[in-house]
């Protein structure tokens, strides 16, 4: 399923999944809260929820102030408790909220590298190489993917877990405009060069087919 990505031995684990199209990203959260809550008590299964926003901010707990949009441009920003810094979701941008619990072996930093696999998989099945990065000594987190021919950055992912299941997710940057990362400081990264499936390939596949590979790549098939 995961192709010849070979870094890491990623386990099977498959997920139930929920699709939506633009919803409203504080609306979102509640909805998440209540998966999370429903995955404690084993009310239901792993989940991937795949959806989008319209045009938001989202800050994580070490987001610096110099850091942040000007409000000028009009885009709200809302703190949010996942790890992480600044990020940005916008239409044509997939974003997956994975509700996970996880395995007694492993810690929320150990899924959030089976993440990176999977979207490395799935980008790799559109044909758009890609990677992961370990992250040097004393450097700003490089959690994420990021393009291997251009070397920029095409998903960001941040999580958190509590009582063992995981919520918040990643993002993947499709088809949408790219101009608002410019707005701000994605990631921590002033100079971070941020990337879509659209701008990297001449004929990018449709959202659909972005959706339907990204699916199969976290064992969660339409109609699971």
């Amino acid at each position: 399923m995961l192709g010849h990505v070979s870094e890491r031995i990623v386990r099977a684990r498959p997920l139930a999944l929920i699709q939506d199209d633009l919803v409203d990203y504080e609306k979102a959260m509640e909805r998440m809260t209540e998966l999370v809550g429903a995955r404690q008590r084993d009310d239901q299964p792993d989940i991937l929820w795949l959806l989008s926003h319209p045009q938001v901010f989202t800050i994580g707990k070490r987001t610096a102030a110099e850091h942040l949009p000007d409000a000028s441009h009009g885009i709200p920003v809302i703190p949010t408790g996942r790890g992480g810094q600044l990020t940005y979701h916008g239409p044509g941008q997939l974003v997956g909220y994975l509700i996970v619990k996880l395995r007694a072996d492993e810690g929320v930093v150990d899924y959030v590298r089976e993440v990176e696999l999977r979207l490395v998989a799935a980008l790799d099945e559109l044909g758009v190489p890609a990677e992961r990065r370990e992250t040097p000594p004393g450097s700003e987190l490089l959690t994420g993917v990021w393009t291997r021919e251009t070397g920029r950055k095409i998903a960001s992912i941040g999580m958190r877990a509590s009582r063992g299941v995981t919520s918040h997710g990643f993002a993947l940057n499709v088809d949408g405009d790219l101009d608002p990362w410019h707005y701000a400081v994605p990631c921590g990264m002033p100079d971070v060069d941020m990337t879509s499936v659209a701008r990297e390939l001449a004929e990018p596949p449709a959202p659909e087919q972005v959706r339907a590979v990204v699916s199969r790549a976290f064992e969660a098939p339409a109609g699971s």
